[in-house]
């Protein structure tokens, strides 16, 4: 960490961690992909910025922190709607925004969504473990030595590949390109693969009602509260695997979305699988929010991942 070109993090809010697009290829040994819960605001701010659409952010969770920058950048916010300021100068979000040297970067009140993602130029350049900066908290592993930040910590930034910073500021992430954040989202999600431990009943309920997202929510799961989905036979399964998007349903019938830093395998039969085009959706609900669900198919849901905006500008 010998970068003269830092990012010292003053105050760290709630949970505010380094994450990347994620640790891809190693969950045949039990670990999951991690990276950030909402792919196209973090995407939008790197792209903003002119880092690469898969380089270290900050992901900052209800309460953001208070960070200095050592040299002149651009910065980018995207996702929940927070008050920031770059100084004593609002911050708007959706923006790149140049920043001077030894500005201080603040997070005020929140608004709405739950995480926001903060990129600056250049990229937050920690070591990588097993291919990715991700954190991975109950690992204890990525980011910075495997944990949240905290004030003192000191990361270091890459080098910009932007040359004229200026000239880039002020760019926007266009609106009709961002996700349709709301507090009572309904998600797609394609039925299965234990959708056959469900009865009729059971799955008109799941696919009926309205399920509140329950305080027992982190980077792993989100437990959901409403009317129980009845199953028709055993209350488990052989474990087998789980992805970023499954819903789970335990014996007491109460749905459990699994979010980045969900286990590999699982024993409870999996109703549904978010696609993954709604899952930033579901990385803005914050306690207390609603969702329901729909069944669309598989070929739907191909084709909305690959209409994802995260390209460039």
């Amino acid at each position: 960490m010998n970068s003269p070109n830092m990012l010292e993090v003053l105050e760290p809010g709630l949970l505010t961690t380094v994450q990347d697009a994620g640790r891809r290829g190693w969950a045949r040994y039990g670990i999951p992909p991690s990276g950030s819960l909402d792919p196209v605001a973090f995407a939008a701010a790197n792209v903003l910025v002119g880092n690469p659409p898969d380089a270290a952010t900050l992901e900052i969770t209800l309460v953001g922190p208070r960070v200095r920058v050592q040299q002149e950048c651009l910065i980018a916010v995207c996702g929940a709607t927070f008050e920031v300021w770059a100084g004593t100068l609002p911050v708007p979000l959706w923006h790149a925004v140049y920043v001077r040297a030894g500005r201080i970067i603040t997070f005020g009140a929140r608004r709405n969504g739950a995480r926001a993602y903060l990129a600056v130029s250049g990229g937050i350049a920690l070591p990588p473990f097993l291919g990715s900066q991700a954190t991975y908290l109950p690992g204890g592993f990525g980011g910075l030595e495997g944990r949240a930040l905290r004030a003192g910590d000191r990361l270091p930034l890459g080098e910009t590949a932007v040359r004229d910073l200026l000239a880039r500021a002020g760019r926007v992430w266009p609106e009709n390109r961002r996700p349709p954040y709301t507090s009572q989202p309904t998600l797609r999600v394609v039925l299965g693969p234990q959708d056959d431990y469900f009865t009729a009943e059971g799955l008109a309920t799941f696919l009926n009602s309205t399920y509140r997202l329950t305080g027992d929510a982190d980077r792993m799961g989100a437990r959901l509260q409403g009317p129980p989905v009845a199953r028709r036979g055993p209350t488990g399964i052989v474990s087998d695997g789980v992805v970023w998007g499954s819903i789970q349903v335990p014996p007491d019938g109460q749905p459990i979305v699994m979010l980045a830093d969900h286990q590999t395998t699982g024993g409870y039969p999996k109703i549904a699988t978010v696609i993954r085009a709604d899952l930033p959706l579901l990385a803005q609900l914050v306690p207390g929010d609603r969702v329901r669900f729909a069944a669309v198919s598989l070929t739907e849901a191909q084709m909305s991942s690959l209409n994802l905006p995260v390209t460039g500008l």
